[in-house]
């Protein structure tokens, strides 16, 4: 069984739009370094009280798990277009089997069966 060219197209969209959604949600805690690389921003402006300092390295921190799991999904959607390129979407990175077409639908991102 192998993927029809519209759901193929449909799932690229798809990841296409998921991916250019996590873009944004990066830029409006993050920016990139000269490698590139997402960064979490720390606050700039750190407040004379000792709870409002906390309260800023909280959020950092908050930030910062949030920035992480956030690149975990864009690199699995950047890895599901490429394999999209190379003619290999669709086939489990560890069993070289078909995945389900049906796990496809409910994550266009996935690489696995499981």
């Amino acid at each position: 069984m192998t993927i029809s060219k519209d759901l193929l197209e449909e799932l690229k969209n798809t990841l296409v739009s998921d991916k250019n959604r996590i873009q944004k949600e990066l830029e409006k805690f993050t920016h990139k370094n000269s490698e590139g690389v997402f960064e979490a921003n720390f606050p700039e402006d750190l407040g004379s009280e000792r709870s409002e300092n906390a309260n800023e390295v909280e959020e950092y921190s908050d930030r910062l798990a949030v920035e992480a799991n956030l690149e975990k999904e864009l690199e699995k959607i950047n890895d599901a277009l490429k394999r999209m390129e190379e003619g290999t979407y669709g086939i489990d990175v560890n069993t070289g089997k078909e995945i389900n077409i049906e796990r496809l639908k409910a994550y266009p991102a996935a690489s696995t069966n499981v």
